[in-house]
């Protein structure tokens, strides 16, 4: 693997943690579907919820470093 520059590695955290927004505003689009269509007790809706969890950890991993605002 070859060497980033820190500009390379900070543009790379910045894409990393819009990527994380985005997924994690997909995510929430799809349990607000799913529990409008009451299906918020299928498997589904449960791995999406743990998805969530999993997301917000790592955005939140972000703010506590100081890489993004809170």
């Amino acid at each position: 693997m070859c060497e980033m520059t820190e500009l390379e590695r900070l543009t790379a955290y910045d894409r990393m943690y819009e990527d994380l927004l985005k997924e994690r505003d997909k995510v929430a689009a799809d349990m607000d579907r799913l529990r409008a269509a009451g299906k918020n007790r299928g498997a589904t809706y449960q791995q999406l919820l743990a998805q969530k969890l999993t997301v917000q950890n790592l955005i939140g991993r972000f703010e506590i470093y100081g890489i993004k605002e809170k």
